[in-house]
């Protein structure tokens, strides 16, 4: 099985996602595999440094969504925590676009299974 940390932030009820130049018509939470030796925590850091040019100021363990891949349609668990950006998110490394979106409205794309689960799960954060 795939395992995978992703973080979720949400600003105005709206989440961020990104859609990465390998597929930039499906979007994603930020974040990425963890290298090895690196805890889920530290992964999502890095990946939010190295894809958005942030920082995180908080992170806080949420749950983990299972659901297939996107890209390689394999077995996935995503570790999601929430957090609050440092800074202006922008596209950097293998990142296309960057989304602010609120569940129902239009995307130019597709979310990826582990976000129309996320949305299916509604969780309460997400709905303020």
């Amino acid at each position: 099985m795939l395992r995978v940390a992703a973080v979720a932030v949400v600003e105005d009820g709206r989440l961020l996602l990104v859609s990465k130049r390998a597929a930039p018509d499906v979007f994603y939470l930020p974040g990425g595999k963890p290298e090895a030796g690196e805890s889920a925590e530290e992964c999502v850091r890095r990946e939010v440094r190295e894809e958005l040019g942030a920082d995180l100021a908080s992170l806080e363990f949420d749950h983990t969504i299972h659901a297939p891949a996107a890209l390689e349609g394999v077995p996935m668990a995503m570790d999601v925590f929430r957090a609050e950006l440092v800074g202006t998110p922008s596209a950097a490394a293998e990142i296309a676009a960057i989304a602010w979106h609120r569940p129902g409205d239009p995307l130019p794309g597709r979310l990826a299974p582990a976000i129309e689960a996320l949305y299916a799960s509604a969780p309460v954060w997400m709905r303020s």
